[in-house]
């Protein structure tokens, strides 16, 4: 078996057993769901993301493609404590060994989260070496070449021309969805209640919009800082107010910036299908599926904007309403397969009640 090392820019080093892939650097992170491995590599979220998981076990139950998010894998990185590698099934360690995902399991990964949460989530590279003083060069380089990309992930990982698919409701409303790095998802449940979803690049103007005449709005999640987002804020901003509106993730965070608002980075982030939330427009707590490394300042938010979702693990805003100008956002994913699936009803609200 090759020796596989986990590298963080801040100089820590973890070893363990390399199961194929490229040598790859970007943003450590964690995730705490036991199931949905294949959900979490094909969500556009984790672009540029090396992903560690918390659950013990990966790969046991094979794979699906009909659970993608996408067309294909984003993440830069898979490490968990045991993959499954025997000869009943490796479906999962293929498809991560086809996209050349680096792939390292038998890593203690407890210590490598506990390192994550304490001090945030660095960059950082996978890489196969004989030693680590080599994977510490190796590394280095990496991660050096990742952070020259393009800062506008957002831009790098949506849809470049508009398109149009057809819903399930002949009667229901036009929807148009700025696409950030859209989830599949959140296409599959707008299309139970439109008849139609227009899809727009991220960088689309209002105007653009505007001549579609849609009846409703969804911003979708994606990957970044919202910071960086290039077009969008302005876009939204005039949106605001036309017609109903609602955010997901980095949609929220964009929907925040247009009203006005501050984003900030979280130390370690929300990752994981296990994440309690109140919800005071559906009146229950429920636990949630979350992705994201930013969130929205409660004290930056107008006066016309109420806070109407907490993330009851450290308080953070999850989600908020203006009445006023009928726009909705959430930070985590209602859509949220493989589940939990209680958040699904915002949907509802969004297309019937907002």
């Amino acid at each position: 078996m090759k020796q596989g090392y986990c590298v963080l820019e801040t100089g820590e080093i973890y070893s363990g057993c390399w199961l194929g892939g490229e040598n790859k650097a970007g943003e450590v992170v964690f995730n705490t769901s036991h199931s949905g491995y294949e959900e979490i590599a094909t969500d556009p979220s984790y672009f540029s993301q090396i992903v560690v998981m918390t659950a013990p076990m990966m790969g046991n139950y094979g794979v699906d493609r009909q659970s993608w998010e996408s067309r294909r894998l984003w993440i830069q990185g898979f490490v968990c404590l045991q993959m499954q590698t025997g000869t009943r099934d490796q479906a999962w360690l293929e498809r991560l060994r086809e996209f050349k995902v680096p792939v390292i399991s038998e890593l203690d990964t407890r210590s490598l989260v506990v390192r994550l949460r304490q001090g945030g989530t660095p960059w950082g590279a996978l890489v196969q070496a004989e030693s680590e003083v080599e994977a510490k060069k190796l590394a280095a380089e990496l991660i050096q070449k990742e952070k020259q990309k393009e800062m506008d992930w957002v831009y790098l990982t949506s849809s470049k021309e508009f398109s149009k698919r057809e819903g399930k409701n002949p009667k229901g409303p036009r929807v148009a969805l700025l696409d950030f790095g859209c989830k599949e998802n959140i296409i599959r449940e707008l299309l139970q209640y439109s008849s139609e979803v227009g899809v727009f690049p991220s960088r689309t103007s209002f105007e653009n919009i505007q001549k579609w005449n849609p009846d409703r709005v969804m911003l979708s999640n994606g990957p970044g800082d919202p910071s960086d987002v290039k077009v969008a804020v302005d876009t939204v901003q005039k949106l605001i107010g036309w017609k109903p509106l609602m955010g997901i993730c980095m949609g929220h965070q964009i929907l925040g910036l247009a009203l006005g608002a501050k984003t900030y980075k979280l130390k370690f982030g929300h990752r994981g299908s296990n994440h309690p939330v109140r919800d005071e427009v559906l009146n229950k707590i429920y636990v949630t599926s979350q992705n994201h490394g930013y969130a929205v300042d409660e004290k930056t938010l107008p006066t016309h904007v109420k806070v109407t979702h907490r993330n009851l693990n450290d308080q953070t805003v999850s989600g908020f309403l203006s009445t006023e100008k009928r726009c909705l956002g959430i930070q985590y994913h209602p859509e949220s397969h493989p589940g939990p699936h209680e958040a699904s009803e915002l949907f509802q609200f969004f297309m019937e009640k907002l």
